[in-house]
């Protein structure tokens, strides 16, 4: 394995689980069928710039530079939605965001980023978002689950 496809499988790893030491990385990376020593995990965490943030359980885990928590990250959705969705409307596998012109962009990097189980991908315009589900999820299933998140930060 080379090490970009090593250091790929890391940053899978760390934010599917929450892995709080190299020896813990280094096992989870075994699992996955990746035999590596602690000395190169060493160097790659160093090489990602990963970081620690208080994971669900309460430990300090490794994370992506910038990621927080899921619970933040939703929330920080949820005040996106309120701040910019207009609309929502649904088709087959796809929810279009409808936002003010010029704010498509930036609320499609907070449904990506906070990392939505039910999202794929997303794909903005100008004033327009097309929010991918995936696989056995519908789109309609994501805008209501959006529109919940909205609903949500408003309480």
């Amino acid at each position: 394995m080379s090490r970009r496809e090593r250091q790929g499988a890391i940053l899978r790893l760390v934010r599917e689980r929450e892995i709080a030491t190299q020896a813990e990385l280094v096992e989870a990376l075994r699992e996955a069928g990746v035999d590596v020593v602690q000395t190169t995990i060493s160097r790659d965490v160093a090489e990602l710039g990963l970081v620690k943030v208080r994971g669900a359980s309460g430990r300090l885990v490794y994370a992506q530079p910038g990621t927080a928590p899921n619970r933040d990250r939703l929330r920080e959705l949820a005040a996106s939605l309120r701040r910019w969705a207009l609309d929502f409307e649904a088709s087959g596998n796809i929810c279009v965001v409808s936002t003010p012109e010029g704010y498509a962009e930036a609320l499609a990097k907070e449904i990506d980023t906070a990392g939505h189980p039910d999202v794929l991908a997303t794909l903005a315009g100008k004033d327009t978002i097309l929010v991918v589900a995936r696989e056995g999820v519908t789109g309609a299933q994501v805008r209501d689950n959006l529109r919940a998140q909205l609903l949500e930060g408003a309480a």
